[in-house]
């Protein structure tokens, strides 16, 4: 598989790397072998960066990467956040950015995952009261220690970007991207490619919106991510499928599957892109490696543009709750 850097002075990786949410069953069940078998064939194809977070499945993702590293030390470059807290009593969501509050919570990602160290370190939502730079001094004292070895914010503005930017270089920033998310084209593709930073797109493939098979509404279980989404209650889902459909029958002509060929056009985007598609499946897995092979040339970029326009989406990306955190620019 082609390789991309991480920021200018972070590691090779994979060009496409592995969104590890769905480990912990966040869009369907799932068990611990399955898992293995996911990251065993990301290996053979040369897909070699985990992206997870401490608050998926409340640390499920991260033992589930760690019974897996144990046996395969060295072989990923690991990402993982902090700086989401659930309160206990009542389990709501806020955010918590201190120094105190990050290191407790870096700590028990590194011992559920089996390291000493990971190379990117995200804070996963920020405190919007806490000045960025308090909370960078405090990332850069953990880089110091040897504990990370990059810095990285997920869902900020380009604004907080470069307010982070100016007390130490960021390595990555990663925010929802995808043909039906088209807001960091709107400041922080262009930011991320200034400063030198990697911008990573999670759910690039519309949260299986742009699969073969569509996602059925009727089996989210309570716990997927997707069954309070705007875009996918009626009438935007069915609203979104109609306008994904010549988009499909466009792959199909090419001899590819939708979501090989939307990952493609992110590849295509620009070159400090690393998208992080999330399987659990081995089948699927095969079929977003084969997107780094896709060559898409100006005529066909132009084709998909046409057919799936900036803003063709039925509904909001998050709903008033999930949109909770997530900074806005635009």
């Amino acid at each position: 598989m082609q390789t991309r850097k991480f920021g200018v002075d972070g590691p090779e990786v994979g060009a496409i790397g592995l969104g590890c949410w769905s480990f912990a069953g966040a869009y369907g069940p799932t068990d611990m072998a399955e898992s293995h078998r996911t990251l065993a064939r990301a290996l053979d194809l040369g897909i070699n960066h985990l992206d997870t977070a401490n608050v998926y499945g409340n640390g499920v993702a991260e033992e589930v990467i760690g019974a897996f590293v144990k046996d395969h030390p060295g072989r990923f470059k690991i990402a993982t956040k902090g700086g989401i807290y659930r309160r206990p009593d009542t389990n709501e969501r806020t955010f918590n950015n201190t120094a105190d509050h990050l290191r407790l919570a870096l700590e028990a990602s590194l011992k559920r995952l089996g390291v000493d160290f990971v190379d990117l370190y995200y804070v996963h939502r920020r405190e919007s009261q806490r000045p960025i730079e308090e909370v960078m001094e405090t990332l850069v004292r953990f880089k110091e220690e040897g504990k990370i070895g990059g810095i990285g914010f997920s869902e900020i503005s380009p604004t907080s970007l470069r307010r982070a930017h100016n007390i130490h270089p960021v390595m990555a920033v990663q925010s929802e991207y995808s043909l039906w998310t088209r807001l960091p084209e709107l400041g922080m593709v262009q930011t991320t490619k200034a400063l030198g930073t990697a911008f990573v797109p999670f759910s690039p493939l519309g949260r299986g919106i742009f699969a073969t098979k569509a996602p059925d509404p009727q089996t989210f279980g309570p716990q997927d991510f997707r069954k309070n989404n705007p875009r996918f209650l009626e009438p935007n889902f069915s609203a979104n499928l109609k306008a994904i459909q010549p988009f499909k029958v466009l792959a199909a002509d090419l001899g590819t599957t939708p979501a090989a060929l939307a990952l493609a056009w992110i590849l295509a985007r620009a070159d400090h892109l690393i998208p992080i598609p999330g399987t659990r499946s081995v089948e699927h897995l095969d079929e977003l490696a084969a997107a780094a092979e896709l060559k898409l040339d100006v005529d066909l970029r132009r084709s998909i543009d046409a057919l799936l326009p900036p803003g063709f989406a039925h509904g909001h990306r998050y709903s008033d709750a999930q949109q909770v955190g997530a900074e806005l620019y635009c």
